[in-house]
């Protein structure tokens, strides 16, 4: 992929939608000092780019019932593309598991799983990952207390000189 050329208005857009990805291109033009056309023709361009992925309403998982946390960690017994492609499959199903990477390290893939209460996770645990082929360990950590969780990811890096490796860069005219 190639870098994205973006300027000074287009990082302002992106922060004020990482922020409220509600708000009107009229809103959005008077916090950024652009035309509503212009919003809206920038806004779509970063879209088509997708340098914005998608749009979705953040939930509160304790208002709709889901306590428990738990940050997981899983070792696959085989290394195979086969293994890892199953276990990824399979992951992907699971409405409890709300994120899952590959990661190096002692496991293989990590995970961020929620649940109701301590019981639904540890029927989870073992009526659904443990039993996927493959997994030979398994190992938790429960949240107790929530101290920072942001989706709004940091810009200030496009600011600095280009690298060779950056995919979004930041245009100086």
């Amino acid at each position: 992929m190639s870098a994205i050329s973006v300027d000074k208005f287009d990082l302002a857009l992106l922060a004020e939608l990482q922020r409220d990805g509600r708000t009107t291109n009229a809103a959005l033009g008077q916090k950024v000092h652009l035309s509503t056309s212009q919003v809206s023709r920038r806004v779509q361009r970063l879209e088509e780019m997708r340098v914005i992925d998608h749009y979705s309403a953040m939930l509160n998982p304790e208002v709709v019932g889901l306590g428990v946390i738990a940050f997981t960690s899983v070792t696959l017994g085989r290394h195979g593309e086969t293994e890892g492609d199953n276990f990824e499959k399979a992951v992907a199903r699971m409405p409890e598991v709300l994120e899952c990477l590959s990661v190096t390290g002692e496991a293989d893939y990590m995970l961020r799983v929620v649940a109701p209460d301590l019981a639904a996770f540890s029927e989870f645990m073992m009526k659904s990952l443990l039993r996927l082929p493959g997994v030979i360990n398994v190992k938790s950590n429960i949240a107790l207390k929530k101290i920072k969780q942001t989706h709004v990811l940091p810009l200030d890096h496009v600011t600095e000189p280009a690298e060779a490796t950056r995919k979004l860069v930041l245009s100086r005219s």
